[in-house]
């Protein structure tokens, strides 16, 4: 179903959606004088499902759309519209798996066969349900620069990488995995975006200098016109959720989220992608990386805490490598020291204001 294309860009003094092949220049206008419209343009028309455009602020060379949902050449390409509900679907009695206590396996899609696609990743569930897994882990998916990377240093977050088979691929691979009883949970990363390809700032503040993390400015969650950004991020989320079908998210370096405000941006979006599920009857898990080894993280919102289902524990993780391979290199060495192991099991961190 064509939609008018919305773009928030408050620096702005005019915006256009320039049509790739045409080129056609398709003045936007003001989305409106509602409070929660300031900065906001939208297109006077629908854009059909396969239009390839980028867009011009203030006359400039064309960028690629913030909420871009496909950049078939590329992170510097122009955008393509895409059609989600086109996605054909068999899953509708799937109902998720809960992230506790699930057999979860990470992949990376494009080294986990010698393709390096979706589809060839689907041909493997089989196997991997045979093995007993209840959930990939599938690492970032965004377009990033190049052919081979982590993914950590992706952009357009709304997209889907062109290298592993673009969005419809994705949704493929959820759908078959869900025929084989095994969840999807997908790595995402709100704390920052790659150097390369990262046109956000020429739009509006979705970075500030308020706090520093290890890459930059950190994103825009607290300061002067937060409020967009952070319904960036949070309906970036819903949308692996609500269109992609993904059973949980893996949310990468959360202690780099900085965020001030009176409700934590963790907290907001717990509270959204539980009300979802709620609605579906759906299984949703959010699962925190945090090195912070603080409760707060899995305290439920409604005691003041982030609402995350579950997070990462490196102390875990250490205390069963140095019990088994007997390293006591560096960080290590506090993992050896006597009960460490049994510490972990029994109150899930090592460190917990003791002396290292």
């Amino acid at each position: 179903m064509a939609e008018n294309l919305r773009v928030w860009a408050p620096k702005a003094h005019e915006l256009t959606v320039h049509i790739t092949g045409s080129g056609e220049d398709i003045p936007m206008v003001p989305a409106g004088p509602a409070r929660e419209d300031a900065g906001w343009w939208i297109s006077p028309q629908p854009l059909a499902s396969g239009t390839r455009y980028g867009l011009r602020i203030d006359g400039a060379d064309p960028l690629p759309d913030p909420r871009s949902r496909r950049q078939p050449e590329g992170i510097h390409g122009p955008s393509e519209v895409v059609d989600l509900a086109n996605f054909l679907w068999s899953d509708s009695q799937w109902l998720g798996v809960d992230a506790r206590g699930a057999v979860t396996y990470e992949l990376h899609i494009g080294a986990f066969t010698p393709h390096g696609t979706f589809e060839a990743a689907a041909a493997k569930l089989p196997h991997l349900a045979e093995l007993g897994v209840d959930i990939v882990e599938v690492m970032p998916i965004v377009p990033v620069p190049g052919t081979r990377n982590w993914g950590y240093d992706g952009v357009s977050l709304y997209a889907v990488t062109e290298n592993f088979g673009g969005p419809a691929a994705f949704a493929a691979f959820v759908d078959a995995a869900h025929a084989h009883g095994i969840g999807v949970c997908l790595d995402v990363v709100y704390n920052h975006l790659g150097p390369d390809g990262n046109y956000l700032s020429q739009f509006g503040p979705y970075f500030t200098d308020k706090h520093e993390t290890p890459w930059g400015w950190a994103v825009n969650l607290d300061g002067e016109n937060n409020a967009p950004v952070r319904r960036y991020l949070i309906e970036n989320a819903m949308q692996w959720i609500r269109d992609y079908h993904v059973d949980a998210l893996r949310l990468d370096a959360v202690a780099f989220l900085i965020d001030t405000s009176q409700r934590h941006f963790l907290a907001e979006l717990s509270d959204e992608v539980s009300a979802f599920a709620g609605a579906t009857g759906r299984k949703i898990s959010l699962i925190a990386e945090s090195d912070l080894n603080d409760p707060i993280m899995v305290t439920p919102t409604s005691e003041g805490g982030r609402g995350m289902t579950g997070q990462w524990d490196d102390d875990i993780h250490h205390a069963l490598h140095a019990y088994a391979t007997e390293e006591s290199f560096a960080y290590y060495a506090d993992f050896r020291e006597p009960g460490a192991l049994e510490k972990v099991f029994s109150q899930a961190f090592a460190h917990n204001g003791n002396y290292s």
